[in-house]
């Protein structure tokens, strides 16, 4: 029976469709470090390469449902919701089907209402839901957006950075004016940062100044525990939960808490 006090389910999709900027890495470690201050945690794996999956240990191939199936209505979704290692992190996963689902959802009445729909009835059991979205604003990142109340944004701190956020925000006012008018910045996330370079410190420079109440203040290092523990299937702040990778996660799920209850 969840507990008396809860508020509300707080849905935040990481995207950004440019690839390699640590979508995955930070919607594992987030949803890991959340559970770690034992909040109730549901991740949806919405990218069909399934990594998120994987970074929880969940070897894809032997999996016979997935979100697509969520999604296309043919499962319910309690029954394909997992656990994971950690007693409050559950998993949504995803396979490589996942891409085919904008064939059969775009012959239904309201395509991109189809995850909004499935999270409906489980979201009461949690008290964050993390969207892994795909590098891309298709039909499975417009999903995401349209479930979610917020968008977290990864940005890794590299030529074209401003690029990408201009585009991902671009699509975020999009969603506001058509399907999800109450769509919130969660915040910009620096990650694989590294302070020796100048470009880096130059792009951090450019996003605080732009979007100062929106970026986040932890920064994500970048850190050889992060990648390993990936490869091992296990989130960083299991691996090794003392690594700085590790604590700029837990640093991050702070602010997060913090957002909800300013």
């Amino acid at each position: 029976m969840f507990h008396e006090e809860h508020i509300m389910t707080k849905i935040i999709a990481i995207a950004n469709q440019k690839g390699g900027v640590g979508k995955t890495t930070t919607a594992i470690n987030l949803s890991s470090a959340l559970a770690h201050f034992t909040r109730r945690v549901l991740l949806i794996d919405m990218d069909p390469q399934g990594n998120s999956s994987r970074g929880l240990g969940i070897d894809i191939t032997l999996i016979n449902k997935c979100v697509f199936e969520v999604l296309t209505g043919d499962a319910d979704i309690n029954s394909v919701i997992r656990k994971t290692m950690l007693k409050t992190l559950d998993l949504l996963p995803s396979k490589l089907i996942l891409a085919s689902v904008d064939v059969i959802g775009n012959k239904t009445d309201k395509p991109f209402l189809l995850l909004k729909r499935a999270i409906e009835q489980i979201k009461k059991e949690y008290d964050y839901i993390i969207i892994d979205c795909p590098p891309s604003l298709g039909f499975l990142t417009v999903n995401s957006l349209v479930a979610a109340n917020s968008v977290l944004i990864p940005v890794q701190c590299e030529y074209f950075a401003m690029e990408a956020v201009a585009q991902i925000l671009s699509s975020v006012s999009r969603i506001q004016t058509t399907y999800n008018p109450n769509l919130g910045i969660e915040g910009f996330l620096m990650t694989m940062y590294d302070s020796k370079t100048r470009l880096g410190t130059e792009i951090t420079t450019q996003i605080r100044g732009l979007f100062k109440e929106n970026t986040f203040l932890t920064q994500i290092p970048r850190n050889i525990s992060i990648p390993e523990s990936n490869a091992k299937g296990l989130p960083v702040t299991v691996y090794r939960p003392n690594s700085s990778g590790s604590l700029a996660y837990f640093s991050l799920a702070k602010e997060v808490i913090d957002h909800e209850e300013r």
